[in-house]
């Protein structure tokens, strides 16, 4: 069984992610981080506590950074997510509270608590796993891996020509993550371009398991009108499922080792790039998928839910 942390903007997709943790048998959620991104880091938490509790998961959120490491804030990207987070359903309180503990110290903690078994896996923007990475040298070496949904080696981004909405919102932050070496996984574009999500598939999660898939086909309306109307799809790609997927099943996922960098500056921001010459140890980046197995696995697991 995977221990693992994901460290989350919620965001619709990342509900899709969260709530396919709280159904697989072979995860052990030990916590959620948050972070700004799709929403505000305080909205991201709220959201987060609202999808454990809607789950009936005791679990911890721990509330991260506020800010990118270096740029000023970005306006979250409502027009994909809808004003709070889940398309147009509307916020709601939940019942419990966040730690006093900040995100990155929570992650350094649980690395150290579960050394060599902790799988962390941030579907947002990296600012939570960067500062982990400053202020504890030997996170790192304390995690099983980190395993990031985000960037593109060779398909293009999908906020800008050149990067991926993650990578884009924190670059610097995504460049500290690429000198983590072997034990950081990219599931970006390149592969999770190759998974959709049709209409369909939503209603069928949400025949089989009424309360939290039902949820989830409310939410999916939203954004899958967005994927219609900018990208002429009907259905929308299964990018943070994908990475928690990546944390239990890497054999569906063909990978590359790379050393990598990020583009932190001009039109090309948020770019992850190639960096052969570099003094970088490679990371693993996710090229094929198989992708018929990834979406039948997400779908099987989901109707398990209530």
């Amino acid at each position: 069984m995977v221990k693992l942390i994901i460290d989350t903007d919620p965001g619709i997709d990342d509900a899709m992610a969260i709530f396919y943790a709280a159904a697989a048998p072979d995860i052990d959620l030990l916590g959620l981080t948050t972070i700004f991104g799709n929403v505000t880091t305080a909205t991201a938490t709220r959201n987060a506590l609202r999808l454990l509790e809607a789950a009936g998961l005791d679990v911890p959120v721990a509330a991260g950074a506020t800010t990118p490491l270096l740029l000023p804030p970005f306006k979250p990207s409502a027009y994909v997510h809808g004003e709070e987070g889940f398309g147009d359903i509307p916020a709601a309180e939940p019942k419990g509270k966040p730690l006093d503990e900040e995100a990155a110290d929570f992650l350094c903690r649980m690395a150290r608590e579960h050394k060599g078994e902790l799988v962390v896996c941030p579907i947002g923007p990296l600012t939570n796993i960067a500062l982990a990475m400053q202020r504890d040298p030997d996170f790192i070496r304390n995690v099983k891996s980190v395993v990031v949904m985000g960037g593109s080696l060779e398909e293009g981004g999908n906020i800008t020509p050149h990067a991926e909405a993650n990578i884009y919102h924190d670059p610097h932050a995504a460049d500290v993550v690429c000198k983590g070496g072997s034990k950081v996984v990219f599931v970006g574009l390149d592969v999770t371009h190759r998974i959709l999500c049709r209409p369909e598939d939503f209603a069928a999660i949400a025949a089989q398991s009424p309360d939290l898939g039902g949820m989830l086909q409310e939410m999916s309306h939203f954004y899958i009108k967005f994927y219609r109307e900018v990208a002429g799809l009907n259905g929308c790609s299964l990018h943070d499922p994908a990475a928690v997927i990546a944390c239990t099943h890497p054999d569906l996922f063909g990978m590359r080792d790379v050393p990598l960098e990020v583009s932190c500056e001009g039109e090309t921001s948020g770019a992850t790039l190639a960096a052969p010459d570099s003094a970088r140890a490679p990371v693993k980046v996710c090229m094929t998928v198989e992708a018929d197995a990834v979406k039948s696995l997400f779908l099987r697991r989901l109707a398990l839910l209530p």
